[in-house]
């Protein structure tokens, strides 16, 4: 049996993205852990993450997370999630700036006060559907129509322009990384678990995914 690890550092919508794991792949055993040897050892690991950058980079620094997501990063497959994606690149404008693991060499950005969109001013953050370009071949996107729409909900992303490991796009006032990939990591901005089909069918190709392309 496939074990998927996600992993507790307390900040994460670790509930519904268990069930949404285990309903996809009825034959993967799920777990929600901080325990590092279970990590470790799972064929999968999934970083969530909600609220702050700042929270969760303490957190996940005060409990070595940082250092363990660098180790099972490199020879499994790796999924992010929202903030758990921001976690991977290099650095967060938020409070002035945080360090992030630093496994992808992208910043992240504040959409600002003043967003706006043909002369419209954009509510930030931005939560909802928005639509997903998909930059790339990948095997996550796999049944799954470019320019579906996925849930979103967050103040801050990564830019697309320029991005060396851009897998989908998205725009909302801005040009944003809806999703990242590098070798056998994946990282995506919006929550699957929230997404109804598109991000249930993602999930199922993570499950099934041996982390190349």
């Amino acid at each position: 049996m496939k074990t998927v690890a996600i992993i507790d550092y307390g900040m994460g919508n670790l509930h519904s993205a268990r069930k949404a794991v285990e309903h996809v792949a009825p034959d993967t055993r799920v777990l929600v852990t901080g325990n590092a040897e279970q990590i470790r050892e799972a064929d999968r690991v999934i970083l969530p993450g909600v609220g702050a950058i700042r929270d969760c980079m303490a957190e996940m620094r005060r409990l070595g997370v940082d250092t363990l997501v660098r180790e099972v990063s490199r020879d499994r497959p790796f999924l992010g999630i929202c903030v758990g994606m921001q976690a991977l690149m290099s650095r967060s404008e938020e409070n002035g700036g945080v360090d992030c693991i630093n496994l992808l060499p992208s910043e992240v950005r504040f959409f600002g006060g003043t967003l706006t969109e043909n002369g419209t001013r954009l509510k930030v953050p931005h939560m909802g559907w928005n639509q997903v370009y998909q930059a790339v071949e990948h095997p996550l996107w796999q049944g799954i129509p470019d320019g579906d729409r996925f849930y979103f909900v967050h103040s801050y992303y990564a830019e697309a322009k320029g991005n060396p490991d851009i897998a989908g796009r998205s725009h909302y006032g801005v040009d944003l990384a809806a999703a990242v990939a590098r070798d056998n990591i994946f990282a995506v901005q919006f929550h699957p678990e929230k997404s109804a089909g598109p991000g249930l069918q993602l999930l199922k190709n993570f499950t099934d995914w041996n982390g190349t392309c």
